[in-house]
């Protein structure tokens, strides 16, 4: 009997061991999971500041792109209403030296008549 009492305590003594090894293994499982899980919130945490973070951009970029859009369309209704300016001043300088011209021509063309006239009296 003392074999058997001494091949028990040794099965008991195993057990024991694995038992405590398993408790070993699962204790280091439950730190992992600890660690795990706390880089979880952290990255949840990052992951909800950074999206905040993008739909402000995104606010600005469209109310930017809203204003530069604004900016094209004033600078080519200005650019098209300063070519017009230009085309009207280009139109009233040729208007001005053909009526200019007209006038010297009448004028060269009545003043040699006026001093003939005078001459001839």
């Amino acid at each position: 009997m003392s074999q058997q009492g001494a091949a028990l305590q040794s099965y008991n003594n195993e057990l024991v061991k694995c038992i405590n090894d398993l408790c070993h293994k699962r204790d280091d499982i439950h730190k992992q999971i600890l660690q795990e899980e706390e880089e979880k919130q952290k990255l949840q945490n990052d992951i909800r500041i950074l999206t905040e973070r993008l739909a402000k951009i995104n606010e600005s970029l469209s109310k930017k792109m809203a204003s530069r859009n604004e900016f094209d369309k004033t600078i080519a209704e200005t650019e098209a209403a300063y070519m017009k300016i230009l085309e009207s001043s280009q139109t009233l300088l040729n208007v001005l030296k053909r009526e200019s011209q007209s006038l010297r021509e009448k004028s060269t063309v009545g003043g040699g008549t006026s001093q003939r006239t005078l001459t001839q009296t």
